[in-house]
């Protein structure tokens, strides 16, 4: 690798750490020791984050990853000039130019010469990326770039194909938090058998296993509406699952611990959909009714959680009354700050994203924007404190204006919460019948989920002790 290369790479990826940093509350790595140290990888991913998804691989790992992007990035000379020595490879999709696919062919030799000096690519074989959650139909490219190359090679490359689940818990929201999932690399070699007369199945097959990994990875639900379905029991019952849970059998990161919780319930769904249906249809109904009427009487979820456990949302809000009145006036400081440079963030963001993946597009837009929209406007405030009063004022204002407007955005959320704790709690007063028939509703939400999860619980059981007699015996 050229020194030139290496530099920038280096200075690149420290860039995008500290960005990934400012604008993620926490990236969290699951099974990181599963990510091969060295030796031909191909990393292939979900792309529910677009741009955001190559940063947040190519941060996490201990090597660099070569990605694949699009040519359109590549039509700015200074931009391709800087991409190319960063290492990511150009590909032309049948959307960019349908007569220029034969360059198809140069991507698949780039990343090839990459493979064959024992380097890393990355790969989103879904193709788009999207602003739901769910992971799309898994396209061929990964599974005919790995198995001809590994077939070129008669089966001794040893290349790898190394699953990445990602996982964002609100990707459009400032301060989320990421879930890195890594799954076990498959050894391409395996799926090499009789490639030369069975081709197209030798693919299929080992793009049907790098779907079915991905699924693992994630919560994958196959219809929209069972989707709405998990989100509405994860909402009402994840806390009591967590305090009583038999999936989770080893000391977990809470991103990781709820992951694999929320993809337990997926699949409870699924079963009680598929088993059950009448029961399942009576579910869905009740749990309509109770949304209508928290649609009618402005109620959020966390309200709603308050509601089941019998607590005053205002009581529980009180706490942070006090803190709320010490740090108004740095959170005024703060918020007076950023209000020029986040309104060009939430500009840009809105302007130059697609309507179809905004939320996707929305993490790397304002992270690059808000590095230079905060940092000209940032320095234009130091400058003119510098002006006026001077080198040492100047310089503890320029080191409070991060923490400031940090403090901000914590205390405009916390009042949020606080706002709408407020307003539960007048509706507590001035409709205690709308309460009562709501705690109602949401206790038997959650007795028929607790009668559900029994049921789906013994028959998990019941299948893992006939799995286990078959393979004594």
């Amino acid at each position: 690798m050229k020194v030139l290369e290496k530099c920038l790479t280096a200075t690149v990826a420290a860039l995008l750490r500290i960005l990934l940093g400012i604008y993620f509350r926490r990236i969290e790595l699951f099974h990181g020791e599963r990510v091969p140290s060295r030796g031909a990888v191909l990393f292939a991913s979900n792309h529910p984050g677009s741009v955001t998804d190559a940063f947040v691989i190519g941060t996490s790992v201990p090597r660099q990853v070569h990605f694949v992007a699009t040519v359109q990035l590549f039509r700015f000379k200074p931009l391709a000039w800087l991409l190319k020595q960063c290492g990511i490879i150009p590909v032309n999709r049948l959307k960019d130019d349908p007569r220029a696919m034969r360059s198809v062919a140069d991507t698949f030799e780039a990343c090839f010469k990459i493979l064959e000096q024992g380097g890393a690519v990355g790969i989103f074989p879904e193709g788009v990326t999207y602003d739901d959650s769910q992971l799309k139909t898994v396209r061929t490219g990964a599974a005919r770039m790995a198995l001809e190359l590994e077939h070129r090679h008669g089966g001794s490359l040893g290349l790898k194909i190394a699953p990445v689940g990602l996982t964002y818990s609100a990707k459009e929201r400032y301060r989320s938090e990421v879930l890195v999932h890594f799954g076990e690399p498959m050894d391409i070699a395996n799926f090499c058998a009789d490639y030369d007369v069975r081709r197209k199945e030798c693919i299929n097959k080992l793009s049907e296993e790098i779907e079915r990994q991905l699924q693992s990875l994630i919560v994958h639900t196959p219809k929209l509406e069972q989707a709405r379905i998990v989100a509405a029991v994860r909402r009402l019952y994840l806390e009591r699952l967590r305090l009583g849970n038999l999936v989770v059998k080893e000391p977990l990161s809470p991103q990781a611990e709820e992951l694999l919780l929320t993809r337990t319930i997926a699949d409870a769904v699924s079963w009680v959909e598929r088993v059950l249906p009448e029961r399942f249809e009576t579910f869905v109904r009740k749990l309509n009714e109770c949304e209508r009427w928290c649609g009618r009487l402005k109620l959020s979820d966390e309200a709603m959680e308050q509601f089941s456990a019998r607590k005053s949302p205002l009581a529980h809000s009180l706490s942070w009354v006090l803190l709320a009145v010490l740090g108004a006036p740095v959170a005024a400081f703060g918020w007076l700050h950023r209000l020029l440079p986040g309104a060009l963030v939430r500009f840009v963001a809105t302007r130059f994203t697609q309507p179809g993946a905004r939320k996707a597009q929305t993490p790397h837009v304002s992270m690059l924007v808000g590095a230079a929209g905060f940092g000209v406007f940032y320095c234009l405030y130091v400058w003119l404190v510098q002006r006026w009063f001077g080198w040492p004022v100047s310089l503890w204002y320029a080191l409070s204006l991060p923490l400031a407007g940090l403090m901000a955005h914590y205390y405009l959320r916390g009042l949020r919460r606080f706002a709408g704790a407020l307003h539960t709690a007048l509706i507590l007063v001035r409709a205690p019948f709308a309460a009562k028939r709501l705690a109602h509703m949401h206790g038997e939400l959650i007795a028929e989920i607790e009668a559900l999860r029994k049921e789906y619980r013994r028959v998990v059981q019941d299948d893992s002790r006939r799995t286990s007699e078959q393979y004594d015996s």
